[in-house]
């Protein structure tokens, strides 16, 4: 293994060698990769949720090229190397799991898991319980994380009672909106849903990929029935759109 990621890393020296490499690559910096990073993190998941384990080995290699990309931009810039970042997440992985490399014992749990990360931000210097959570991450990810930074110190619903509550509210205000507030208000009424979907134990981006998978499945389905039936979807009145619905909902899972 130790062969192919030194392989893999002079690959990328050469690329980046300003006189015998590739001229995109040399031109490239961190900010100019992180748009990729992003989306091969993507394809990745994109390929397990496929189930496609060819294709994962394939995305997580272009995954892992991402890493070495910023390693070796980084060594350019007499910042950290390759085996620095290893170094690092080795380290991280063995202080978080003191039950299996310490003498701590028990089951990690959770909640242990989320205090360990919160000592490591106090440790820091973290001015707030909220610091940390990415910007970058997806809408619903991140307020998701967000929730539950402020559920660690306190700041939560004891019950499904006051999201659910919260959510009727957010719904009366964006109704009631003038349009200038609506995006706020709009904003309001996810963060809300997401409270709720937390409180039941659902990871809310997964549980919406997963619905936007479904409605794909069934619209591409009830436009195929259609076609079968010599109709141009896009040409009937709702109601019979609605007829080729049920029809593929009774089909399509």
């Amino acid at each position: 293994m130790s062969q192919e990621i030194n392989r893999l890393l002079r690959i990328m020296a050469r690329l980046r060698d300003p006189d015998r490499g590739c001229e995109w690559d040399v031109a490239q910096d961190f900010s100019t990769i992180a748009p990729y990073t992003i989306e091969e993190a993507y394809e990745v998941a994109d390929a397990i949720e496929r189930g496609d384990m060819d294709d994962l080995r394939g995305e997580l290699g272009d995954l892992l090229l991402q890493v070495v990309f910023h390693a070796r931009m980084a060594e350019e810039a007499g910042l950290f190397t390759f085996a620095d970042v290893a170094k690092s997440i080795s380290d991280k992985m063995e202080t978080r799991h003191p039950h299996v490399f310490g003498d701590a014992g028990g089951t990690m749990t959770s909640r242990h898991w989320e205090e360990l990360k919160a000592t490591e931000r106090e440790q820091n210097g973290a001015q707030s319980a909220l610091e940390g959570v990415a910007k970058a991450l997806p809408a619903l990810m991140r307020a998701e994380k967000l929730q539950k930074r402020a559920a660690m110190v306190g700041f939560d619903w004891p019950d499904l009672a006051g999201p659910r509550a919260k959510l009727e509210e957010e719904l009366d205000e964006l109704a009631q909106a003038e349009e200038e507030d609506r995006l706020l208000e709009a904003g309001d009424v996810l963060f809300a849903a997401v409270n709720i979907i937390r409180h039941y134990g659902i990871d809310a981006e997964r549980a919406l990929r997963a619905t936007n998978s479904k409605f794909e499945r069934r619209f591409r389905l009830m436009e195929q029935l259609a076609a079968d039936d010599g109709m141009n979807f896009d040409e009937l009145p709702l109601d019979e759109q609605e007829a080729y619905w049920l029809r593929a909902k009774d089909s399509v899972g």
